[in-house]
């Protein structure tokens, strides 16, 4: 029997497995780097083990360390969590080298799926040599052979951009999961993402527990999960879990695991990869089927058979992914401190097939760093339909006060309202076709900023006692974003609002403002945490709202050409051939950021002179930090005219 479990990994899959081993009575061990010393992981482990350094590479990605930890602290049983490790053969072999019980699979059936070239080849299908694409085999997906989560995967349209997208996508992968090795295999466009979850144990007995639809994605990366996939041919769904089984009975598989499939616009199905790990989507599985999964992995590792049947489904489930980043700004990861996280209806239980079910990796008060994944919690709701989990979901969400970083919550609540994802019309190219119309401003801003400008004006108000003899003969203003609103004090101490016809402020307080428009109430809370954002949370939707300052600060005026940081990260590395002084062209890929394991590349933004080069490869910097200067083309042929000019006269007049 497993006494006391290790999670080699960190934030909400650790928190998750731990859930679990209290229920079981089973001790926990967390690991930590040095940011994460204060970790919610970290808190609610028994005991805790330091990992000296802060990037995955020194931390996380280090098995001899995470070993050497679980030896010290008494653990008879390591589970990997995903992502790091999780499939990472020689961990494993270490592990129970160690004499310690490894909660996965064997590990010649991690080294067998682990590289998805090897997958390929063991399900009989040719893998598609780099060197040999044509214009024919276009578009082309560039993929990681270790790993997953859509790091290391570049698309790639033009035989003139595959050397590029392999270089990307091999140091990519390299950084997130130490192994740098990349294949290429074909793209298909607008093809639904179907995975099937299996469950083995060492006695013969392999389930598949359904299909679930991973196609909503941003960067190939998973936003939306839902148990089973909706729409999909019941002959279909079957192949699908028969070609599952037979590949774990391939490699003699025991414990949790799926596997991926793209089906094809045509109904095709195309094998893409078998994560031999717990997904980050296993709770929609989890409501659907009434189990918990984590504890049939202890089970299994323990060595205890599985029933003949798994459990029958009832209902469906959806799952969406909170993530601290911007979507209009194109995903950029966000930091900062997360000063509150509350989804009503929260707190159904691994198995439970009622309520809303969040695994958060942060609470309210952690900070949200710059060297791991941005995804802050899972939010799951089951229901007997469909459209019973998608709009107790969508409710969830909107009625979530979720305030900090900026974050994906209003794009999750706006997909699953969208038509297409209603009907069914599903594909990996979703936001490709909507992102637009999924970010646009809620109806609901105007009213989030007359709010925090009239609970602004009530909290300064209290702070000066509320004195209103000297009423201001002018209007008051605030802007937020597009927003200037105008309002002014009445001797009742109360608020008039000029420019809001049919709207009247009801009550305004630091807190709290209601509002009354044509007749009906409602209701805002307005919090400002002291980082210059002010949360809006309201019937209307939930809101966050920067203030605009009346006078520009000269100080914030860039040089013309600045290239500045677009997020917290770090500089990995530099275009060949940048250096102070060089010529460049528009578009040309200049550096390197890498901000929670995914790299952004910052380009000229226009053909000219790099006059400015300030990053250096290792450099950790914030946003807006000045990383070069490229000086437009043009400019630099006027400077050059002016320079031969005055030359020429000086020479003339010697």
């Amino acid at each position: 029997m497993i006494s006391t479990v290790l999670v080699a990994n960190r934030g909400e899959i650790a928190c998750r497995v731990f859930r679990t081993c209290r229920e079981l009575g089973v001790a926990t061990v967390a690991v930590h780097s040095d940011p994460d010393a204060d970790a919610l992981h970290v808190r609610e482990a028994d005991a805790a083990v330091r990992l000296p350094g802060a990037t995955p590479a020194e931390t996380y990605l280090r098995g001899d360390l995470v070993v050497k930890a679980a030896l010290a602290a008494g653990a008879d049983a390591v589970h990997p969590g995903y992502g790091f490790l999780s499939e990472n053969a020689a961990f494993a072999r270490a592990v129970t080298d160690a004499g310690l019980i490894w909660i996965g699979p064997p590990p010649g059936a991690i080294e067998a799926m682990a590289s998805k070239t090897r997958a390929k080849e063991l399900m009989g299908i040719a893998p598609l040599a780099a060197g040999d694409v044509t214009e024919r085999d276009l578009p082309l997906l560039v993929k990681a052979a270790a790993g997953g989560g859509g790091r290391g995967m570049r698309v790639v349209r033009t035989l003139a951009g595959l050397p590029g997208a392999l270089e990307a996508a091999s140091a990519e992968a390299a950084s997130a999961f130490g192994d740098g090795e990349v294949f290429v295999e074909p793209y298909i466009e607008r093809g639904r993402h179907v995975e099937v979850q299996i469950m083995a144990d060492g006695h013969g007995t392999v389930w598949t527990l359904g299909t679930r639809d991973c196609s909503l994605q941003r960067r190939h990366q998973k936003v939306i999960e839902e148990c089973p996939a909706p729409g999909l041919p019941p002959e279909t769904a079957a192949r699908l879990q028969e070609s599952a089984r037979a590949a774990a009975a391939a490699v003699d598989y025991r414990g949790a695991g799926t596997v991926e499939f793209l089906v094809g616009d045509d109904g095709r199905e195309h094998f893409l990869e078998m994560n031999t790990r717990l997904q980050v989507e296993h709770p929609v599985t989890e409501a659907v089927f009434g189990v918990d999964l984590v504890a049939l992995q202890l089970a299994v590792a323990e060595g205890r058979p599985l029933p003949a049947e798994p459990p029958r489904p009832r209902g469906h489930a959806v799952e969406a992914r909170l993530y601290a980043e911007d979507p209009a700004a194109g995903w950029a990861p966000q930091t900062g401190t997360l000063h509150a996280l509350d989804v009503p209806g929260a707190g159904a239980a691994p198995g439970s097939d009622t309520g809303t079910r969040v695994d958060a990796g942060y609470a309210a008060g952690d900070t949200i760093g710059v060297h791991y994944d941005p995804m802050i919690a899972k939010v799951v709701a089951w229901a007997p339909t469909r459209e019973q989990a998608v709009r107790r979901l969508a409710h969830a969400l909107r009625r979530a006060h979720v305030h900090g970083p900026a974050t994906n919550r209003a794009l999750l609540a706006a997909s699953l309202d969208h038509p297409g994802f209603a009907a069914d019309r599903l594909d990996t190219g979703f936001y490709d076709r909507h992102l637009e119309e999924l970010t646009a401003p809620g109806p609901g801003e105007r009213h989030a900023a007359v709010a925090a400008a009239l609970a602004a004006a009530a909290a300064r108000a209290g702070r000066f006692g509320g004195a209103w003899r000297n009423l201001p003969s002018q209007a008051q203003t605030a802007a937020y974003g597009e927003h200037e609103i105008r309002y002014r004090p009445t001797r009742d101490g109360g608020y008039e609002l000029e420019g809001e016809p049919g709207t009247r402020v009801v009550r305004a307080e630091p807190h709290r403002v209601v509002l009354e428009t044509e007749g009906v109430a409602r209701a805002f809370t307005v919090r400002a945490h002291g980082d210059g954002r002010t949360h809006v949370d309201g019937p209307l939707g939930a809101h966050t709202l920067t203030e605009r300052p009346r006078f520009t600060d000269p100080t914030d005026r860039a040089v013309p050409g600045s290239l500045l940081a677009p997020m917290p990260g770090t500089v990995v590395r530099l275009g060949e051939g940048v250096v102070e002084g060089a010529a460049v062209t528009e578009g040309q890929p200049l550096i390197w950021l890498e901000a929670m394991k995914m790299e952004h590349r910052i380009t000229a933004p226009a053909s000219g002179k790099l006059t400015a080069l300030h990053a250096v490869p290792g450099r950790q910097v914030e946003v807006g930090t000045l990383l070069a200067v490229v000086q437009d083309v043009t400019e630099t042929q006027d400077v050059t005219g002016t320079q031969d000019v005055t030359e020429a006269q000086e020479a003339a007049a010697s």
